[in-house]
């Protein structure tokens, strides 16, 4: 079979999801020719060369700019068997995407059998996979990089693990995994740093949901990848109670060339973090911030400012948490606006304190209204200012003054207060963090 994958996005680093199962394609015997509509313009030939389409949809961005390119193949090529694979696969179909099939968690065994079969509805597979590396360079194209005061380092991306042992209540993983995880064996991924490596990657992404759900296994990656190439960086995604929990094994990150460490943070308010069940307290995240400088590895801090427990100060808090630990040089401004989203099965909609709306298929979530106005309004101005600036390429800093000053405004404070001080350049990856 001649088999079209295409990624919508994938948070700006070559895609993944496209290279890993490509390889089980090849391996079987199929063609394979990619799509990367983050980095290419859609283009009908390879539709119309293949026999089969799929589409990969592993996060809610991802997802939302699929429907446009179903519909485009649809109108190319109306017989060609589609399918939507990845962690959103089953919302797609949910939302009445014109897709044949949906193919769900540990998809590529099942990727595979739908090639043969073209069979359709949804199939969630959740066994233990045997992966061998990706094929890489299947696409070619300006990807995120690594920004340091040297200026900027190719990056590259890889996963040691899918899925999660945790199941907090906003995240889209437990509705999938329901607090299961895979590995990667060590064998390919590390096979493929080596590709990368070779390749001129300067910096390496483990893009784990968390590199700490298997410790020993994660570890054990880095740090053979490190004695194989000492120069090449890394960053990685952990929770703040395992960076807490684990602390022993920060200062190994920082000797295997860990530069610093992406933990979702969420929120300062203490009953949003309970309504979320993150497992973690403000106090913990000034702690975990602590041990990570200490350790010599910088922390980068994700959030997630507006839930229906959301109080009208609260972003104002989160600002006055961003100056104390003068992380501003390394927050992206559309953190600071994300609203929950709430897809099919997400564990959010057990919480009962909250009225949940039907599922909107344009939006991909169930709906809600927070029960303060003044709260929706300042969710939609801090949006907006942060929208408006990546398309006019305001400076970071000036965009989260002005988003500081709303918050500041709202919550009945002086919005005078609203200053950020020039810091160093930290390391960081130029792609903003989207969900």
């Amino acid at each position: 079979m001649r088999v079209l994958l295409i990624s919508t996005y994938e948070l700006g680093h070559e895609p993944l999801a496209v290279a890993s199962p490509a390889r089980r394609l090849v391996d079987a015997g199929h063609e394979v020719k990619a799509l990367d509509l983050s980095v290419q313009q859609f283009a009908a030939e390879p539709v119309l060369w293949a026999d089969r389409v799929a589409i990969s949809v592993p996060m809610h961005t991802a997802l939302r700019l699929a429907r446009p390119v179903l519909e485009e193949v649809r109108s190319i090529s109306p017989l060609v068997p589609t399918a939507l694979y990845g962690l959103y696969a089953a919302v797609g179909l949910e939302a009445g995407y014109p897709a044949d099939a949906a193919l769900v968690g540990e998809y590529e065994t099942a990727l595979l059998d739908w090639v043969t079969h073209a069979s359709g509805g949804v199939t969630t597979d959740l066994t233990v996979g045997q992966y061998r590396a990706p094929v890489r360079g299947l696409v070619e194209g300006a990807y995120a990089s690594l920004e340091t005061s040297g200026g900027l380092r190719k990056a590259g991306y890889v996963e040691t693990s899918h899925g999660c042992r945790h199941r907090c209540r906003h995240c889209p993983i437990p509705a999938v995994y329901d607090g299961r995880f895979r590995i990667v064996g060590a064998a390919s991924v590390l096979e493929d740093i080596d590709s990368l490596a070779t390749s001129g990657v300067e910096h390496i992404t483990f893009g784990d949901p968390d590199f700490w759900n298997g410790p020993a296994h994660s570890m054990r990656i880095l740090e053979e990848a490190h004695a194989r190439h000492p120069d090449l960086t890394f960053d990685v995604t952990i929770k703040v109670e395992h960076l807490i929990g684990h602390r022993r094994l920060l200062p190994r990150l920082s000797a295997a060339g860990v530069l610093f460490v992406v933990s979702a943070f969420e929120s300062t308010n203490e009953s949003v973090l309970h309504s979320l069940d993150k497992g973690h307290t403000l106090e913990d995240m000034h702690v975990g911030l602590s041990l990570c400088r200490d350790a010599g590895v910088d922390v980068h801090p994700t959030w997630l400012p507006f839930t229906p427990w959301t109080a009208l100060g609260d972003l104002a808090e989160i600002f006055g948490f961003l100056d104390a630990h003068q992380l501003f040089d390394i927050t992206d401004p559309v953190q600071l606006g994300l609203r929950l989203l709430v897809p099919p099965g997400s564990l959010v909609l057990e919480v009962e304190d909250v009225v949940w709306g039907e599922f909107d298929a344009d939006g991909l979530s169930h709906t809600w209204t927070h029960p303060d106005d003044r709260v929706e309004t300042l969710q939609a101005e801090v949006a907006w200012i942060a929208a408006a600036a990546a398309d006019s390429g305001e400076d970071r800093s000036e965009t989260l003054v002005r988003m500081w000053q709303a918050a500041l405004t709202a919550s009945g404070e002086d919005p005078g207060r609203a200053q950020i001080q020039p810091g160093e350049v930290r390391a960081r990856i130029t792609e903003p963090w989207f969900c």
